[in-house]
């Protein structure tokens, strides 16, 4: 199915052909088309997304009616709303796909099944969590440590693959902009 995924898992414990050929089983691959949506906000989180090719982003729906991104991912990236997909309850966030995406996804029930065949693989997760949490963190920091122009021109140039393949928009979504704000900061020599 994916040595990518395989590749992936190996960057942090290893794993053989073999064992993953049976991991395989516990994934389903599935494409989809730019602006499909991959799971709705109101709905059981049953499902941890690895992104082969494409963009996600997992955004929800302020009580003003604006769309707030709160996520991105690419290549080798999870996504999943974590808490809910924990707790096996519903998701207060929806992922959508950015662009044409195919994804390896995993059922909660699944998943539990894979950690116990493979208990190695509970390492491969926690690494994973962890820098997904130390990301979110390091994001707040940023939201209170950095001007608005700065924050673009940090993700702009830490994150060049989102700033080149993500439309403005989500971006200015992402980082508590509005459109036209990035528009203008965009338009500006940086200081």
């Amino acid at each position: 199915m994916s040595k990518q995924l395989l590749a992936h898992i190996n960057k942090y414990i290893k794993v053989s052909d073999d064992e993953f050929e049976t991991m395989q089983g516990f994934f389903t691959l599935q494409d989809y088309d730019k602006k499909d949506m991959i799971a709705r906000a109101g709905t059981r989180c049953n499902f941890n997304y690895f992104v082969l090719s494409g963009c996600l982003h997992m955004f929800f729906i302020d009580d003003k009616g604006t769309e707030r991104t709160v996520q991105f991912a690419i290549e080798n990236w999870w996504m999943t709303d974590h808490l809910a997909y924990f707790n096996r309850s519903k998701t207060g966030f929806s992922i959508q796909a950015v662009e044409r995406t195919q994804l390896l996804y995993i059922h909660h029930d699944e998943q539990e099944g894979l950690l116990s065949q493979f208990p190695g693989l509970e390492k491969y997760f926690r690494i994973i969590y962890q820098v997904a949490y130390g990301s979110a963190l390091m994001k707040m920091k940023y939201l209170y440590d950095l001007s608005k122009e700065e924050i673009y021109f940090h993700f702009v140039d830490h994150f060049p693959e989102f700033a080149q393949r993500v439309p403005q928009y989500l971006i200015a979504s992402y980082l508590g902009l509005t459109p036209e704000y990035v528009s203008e900061i965009r338009g500006r020599k940086r200081s």
